[in-house]
């Protein structure tokens, strides 16, 4: 078995070319700037912190925090199969 490596002998751009003056490409280049200025690139829906989801999660990070043991899953006696043998 052999193994031979392909050699290209023109290397043509591929793909789509880019346009420089773009909204998109504008919009890349303040994104790179303020990355390369020490700023932050926020990405998605900013969460609330006032909302009931994050007030459950804090409160389950402040018990992981403590120690106390967590249990993952549906809590027992939930489910079908146990009401169904009774």
């Amino acid at each position: 078995m052999s193994t031979k490596t392909k050699t290209s002998e023109s290397s043509a751009k591929r793909g789509r070319p880019v346009v420089g003056n773009s909204a998109r490409q504008a919009k890349l280049a303040a994104r790179e700037a303020r990355v390369a200025a020490g700023g932050t690139v926020e990405r998605g829906r900013p969460s609330n912190p006032n909302s009931k989801r994050q007030a459950r999660i804090a409160a389950q990070e402040a018990r992981k925090a403590a120690g106390v043991d967590i249990k993952v899953g549906r809590p027992k006696g939930t489910g079908k199969k146990e009401t169904a043998a009774a």
